[in-house]
């Protein structure tokens, strides 16, 4: 009898002990699968919001959520845009704490836009027709030059064109004596052809080629000045003729077509042009000039 009853009490306290580890163990596993309910939506609430706000849909944030903290990684555009996520996740009900681990997308250094280069400087083109004026450097007489023989000038005012300065003041140039002939003290003429062969501008020489200034010396005291190689008189002799002495009328311009100037009016005298005289020829061929500075 006592043994039964004994058995009796140990069974019902095995009942009583194994209920008691039942209601124990239920509200905890209640309460986790509760947490891990609550993770959840807190994950997906966090993850939409920030993919649906105008400051972080651009980003690449990755929410995990435990026991009501979240977590954030990934890259976010801006600052902007990390503290948007930030407070996001923080103003989710059931969220405990944040730790906000995502990184910030470095900008990109833009890429120097080609700055295309400034068009190359255009030559200068002296065009046909062109005036030079030149200040002799020696004498020419119809008596004592040569055909063929040079001479040397000096540009005595500068040419530009377009507003650019093609040749200075003081260029070096060269010539040529086309024709010369003395005159005869009874009979003959005095003839006196010059043209220019090349210029020196910036220290490069360069060919040129102008009309023909002739100069004849006919009858008795009779002169004329003109232009052969193409149409009517194109240049003009200014300076002393014979008798009129070396520098005699420098600088007096004569215009197309005009007469010598200066010299004695007697049959004997030669065409004969002083130095530092001043002539003007036209240019009857175009001068091509490389830009200023090369």
């Amino acid at each position: 009898m006592r043994t039964s009853s004994k058995f009796l009490s140990i069974v019902i306290l095995t009942v009583l002990f194994g209920l008691s580890i039942a209601c124990t163990k239920k509200p905890s596993d209640d309460a986790s699968t509760k947490s891990t309910a609550s993770d959840d939506t807190i994950t997906k609430d966090v993850e939409t919001k920030v993919a649906a706000d105008p400051d972080t849909k651009d980003s690449q944030v990755t929410v995990a959520a435990k026991e009501g903290k979240v977590t954030l990684t990934g890259k976010v555009k801006t600052p902007v845009a990390r503290k948007k996520a930030e407070q996001i996740a923080k103003d989710e009900p059931g969220v405990t704490a944040v730790d906000d681990q995502t990184a910030v997308e470095p900008v990109p250094e833009q890429a120097a836009q080609p700055v295309a280069p400034p068009p190359p400087p255009q030559p200068i083109v002296v065009p046909s027709g062109t005036t030079l004026t030149v200040r002799m450097e020696q004498a020419l007489s119809s008596k004592t030059s040569k055909a063929g023989q040079t001479f040397l000038a000096t540009t005595a005012q500068p040419v530009s064109v377009g507003g650019r300065s093609a040749i200075p003041t003081g260029s070096t140039v060269s010539g040529t004596v086309v024709s010369a002939k003395a005159k005869g003290k009874i009979k003959g003429a005095g003839e006196l052809s010059l043209a220019l062969t090349s210029i020196t501008v910036s220290g490069h020489t360069y060919n040129i080629t102008t009309q023909v200034l002739d100069n004849t010396s006919k009858g008795k005291g009779k002169r004329t000045a003109a232009t052969t190689g193409g149409g009517a008189a194109g240049g003009a002799l200014i300076g002393g003729i014979a008798g009129g002495g070396k520098g005699a009328a420098i600088g007096a311009v004569v215009g197309a077509g005009a007469g010598l100037v200066g010299g004695a009016a007697t049959g004997n005298q030669q065409i004969e042009i002083p130095a530092e005289s001043a002539l003007s020829f036209q240019l009857s061929a175009p001068l091509k000039l490389p830009p200023p500075g090369l």
